[in-house]
């Protein structure tokens, strides 16, 4: 069978059952396994679908976005992982921005008592913040209802009061060529803007993230580091090639 070939049948069944197996494709197209991992690492860098352990996965949509309450129970486990590790970068005095994220939210709890100065855009955070003495301060602008968060003129012109040492940022799509991206180009500003006028920046995140591309784009790849859970070596060193990235191990 033909590369092309093979690529069409990969993508028509992705588009059927969303989940595909390596050895399923090895004994439909009757080629080895090395091909099909490169059929699947081509198809990938050109953001046709994102490989996980085992096979390949269909891409979410590029406006598609979850509810904070649809995201706040997913991948829990991890996101607690990732954000204890994040929440150990705080040192005293540091001024953060804490972007409208539902893994941003879990870094909270670690936050307690730190002598720190937070500054957000997140609506679902404020009620964590205040319960574990946070000193904060919250964005102006226009409520996006679904993400709970502050976005817009208002949210852009209060960023600019502020300088941060740190900001942890929340992402839906994290890919090795198009870089950090999200459904909505309101947020995407305001992430990006946050970013900019900080002197690190963290995007927080479990690894369902990677190779999803999104309509809205935040930043490129080196512009950031990453700090995520456990990844597929492969896959590591892709990322690690191109930007700082700490993967957390429990």
């Amino acid at each position: 069978m033909l590369t092309p070939e093979r690529h069409e049948l990969i993508l028509r069944l992705l588009k059927e059952q969303s989940v595909i197996k390596i050895q399923e494709l090895i004994d439909l197209t009757n080629t080895s396994e090395s091909t099909i991992r490169r059929d699947l690492t081509q198809l990938e860098e050109e953001g046709f679908l994102k490989r996980i352990h085992g096979g390949a996965a269909r891409l979410q949509g590029k406006i598609s976005e979850p509810s904070m309450s649809e995201k706040a129970f997913k991948n829990l486990h991890e996101k607690k992982l990732v954000a204890e590790y994040a929440a150990g970068l705080v040192d005293e005095g540091d001024c953060l921005y804490l972007d409208a994220g539902s893994t941003v939210t879990e870094l909270i709890p670690y936050l307690k008592e730190k002598d720190i100065v937070v500054v957000t855009n997140g609506l679902m955070h404020l009620s964590h913040l205040l319960e574990n003495g946070v000193r904060t301060y919250l964005l102006g602008g226009y409520v996006k209802e679904r993400t709970n968060a502050l976005v817009g003129r208002g949210a852009m012109l209060s960023l600019d009061n502020y300088r941060f040492d740190k900001c942890f940022l929340g992402v839906n799509g994290i890919h090795a060529e198009f870089g950090y991206t999200t459904p909505d180009q309101e947020e995407a500003m305001v992430k990006r803007r946050a970013l900019e006028l900080s002197r690190e920046a963290f995007f927080i995140t479990d690894d369902s993230k990677f190779s999803e591309v999104f309509f809205a784009k935040i930043a490129d790849l080196h512009e950031a580091s990453i700090i995520t859970n456990v990844l597929d070596e492969e896959v590591s060193e892709i990322y690690s090639s191109k930007t700082t990235i700490k993967v957390v191990k429990e």
